[in-house]
């Protein structure tokens, strides 16, 4: 590898007795005031800064360096710092952000790490650093730590719940499946449908599943079925087998953010058994290879047929049974009196209405007579207590002819108040000449 030092070679090369073909300033050469070569010329820090720093530049190539990481921080910039250490030393490191972004996996403390970069002074505070231009992880390779950045970041957004998941439709009649049009899956899968359930209709929407500019593909593919109007019954989004690397573009997050924002149904058909890629977690359905998403997809005929056959004769039996039981209930019916001879039981009902409306009338009758006795009874005793009666006896009623206040005491009369007298057969108007109380 370029610029990978290590060894008796990287002792010779930081030696100050390594020998080196560069000319060597003469001291006889330029003039005694050049900046450092005097007391009365000296450098500053930014020209000692600088000076170091081009003579590392010129000195040092890339190289790689392997290491531990600790105390790492991304700023909001974008860039991230941290050090690289080993047993006995450590060096500050810095990832700017365009590298970063290339970066496919979490750095974390303690992780050991491989890098390719260059050294590099920082001029504020005087220090050199390893400015990593490449930075892999040890142990796991990149694209499975790529796999678990991308997985976190989608599952935090909810991308991968059950809830999300729609189920297929019992019997579908259009599908859709954004694939190579020369793999081996469409024909798998169009082989199983002709077996299984052969009456449906499938467009393959043209799409690279491998290599570069795949992802971008399968996610237009999977845009352009969602714009095909009427909508399709279910969306097949696969491949035939292969390596991780071969099915990255399944992992991409162009292409699980096609998926989650599909308004079809999405079968993930990719084939491998043992991986499992971001586009299966997302999916509606998750199928094992292109056959087994055709067998998810489109109903056994056979299954079917048998079914119905099934259901036929089942259906045939119930009815059979019902007509025997209608049958037998209406016999017992027709041999009813009510249907054999209908008018002998309407003349029973005109008697009993007949006999009712007589035992009414008598009721109505009785009542009526009773009540007449009632009522007389109750005019003889008023009459008994009625006032007048007691006038035709003799006696008469006076009262006051101001306020028809009746007059019983004597105290309530005074001399010259005007009286009036109630009589049996009339009114007697007087006034008050004397008084005289009983001595009583």
């Amino acid at each position: 590898m370029t610029g990978f030092l290590f060894g008796e070679d990287a002792d010779e090369f930081f030696s100050p007795n390594k020998k080196s073909s560069a000319k060597k300033p003469n001291a006889n050469e330029g003039s005694q005031n050049a900046p450092g070569m005097s007391d009365e010329t000296p450098l500053s820090v930014s020209q000692l800064t600088a000076w170091i720093k081009r003579t590392l530049d010129q000195n040092i190539s890339s190289f790689w360096i392997a290491g531990e990481v600790s105390n790492v921080t991304q700023a909001t910039s974008g860039h991230v710092y941290l050090t690289i250490k080993d047993a006995n030393s450590q060096i500050g490191a810095v990832i700017w952000r365009s590298s970063w972004e290339r970066c496919k996996f979490d750095i974390k403390e303690g992780m050991a790490v491989l890098g390719m970069g260059k050294l590099d002074v920082y001029g504020p505070r005087g220090t050199y650093q390893v400015v990593l231009q490449k930075l892999e992880p040890q142990g796991l390779g990149p694209l499975q730590l790529a796999f678990r950045k991308l997985h976190a970041k989608l599952a935090a957004e909810g991308l991968f719940l059950q809830d999300r998941k729609r189920p297929l439709p019992r019997f579908p009649n259009r599908i859709g499946f954004v694939t190579s049009p020369q793999g081996a899956a469409i024909h798998d899968f169009l082989e199983v449908l002709r077996r299984r359930w052969p009456q449906m209709n499938v467009l393959v929407i043209p799409a690279k599943v491998q290599g570069a500019g795949a992802a971008e593909e399968i996610a237009q593919g999977i845009a352009s079925a969602n714009r095909i109007q009427p909508l399709l019954d279910v969306l097949v989004v696969g491949r035939g087998g292969g390596s991780i690397e071969d099915l990255w573009a399944f992992n991409e997050e162009i292409v699980v953010r096609a998926v989650a924002g599909s308004n079809i149904p999405v079968v993930s058909a990719v084939g491998h058994e043992i991986d499992v890629t971001l586009c299966d977690l997302v999916a509606d359905v998750r199928a094992l290879t292109p056959s087994e998403a055709a067998e998810r997809i489109a109903p056994n005929r056979e299954e079917i047929l048998e079914t119905l056959q099934s259901s036929q004769l089942r259906l045939s039996s119930i009815l059979a049974s019902k007509l025997r039981e209608i049958e037998s209930r209406l016999s017992g019916l027709i041999r009813r009196p009510v249907i054999e001879q209908p008018e002998r039981m309407l003349d029973v009902l005109v008697q009993k209405l007949d006999e009712n409306d007589h035992r009414l009338r008598e009721g109505i009758d009785r009542q009526i007579e009773k009540k007449h006795f009632e009522f007389d009874k109750l005019a003889s005793r008023l009459e008994t207590i009625s006032p007048l009666k007691t006038l035709a006896r003799g006696y008469s009623l006076t009262m006051d002819t101001k306020d028809g206040e009746i007059i019983s005491r004597t105290s309530g009369v005074q001399v010259g108040q005007r009286i009036e007298t109630q009589l049996a057969d009339g009114r007697i108007i007087s006034l008050v000449e004397q008084i005289h109380p009983s001595d009583k």
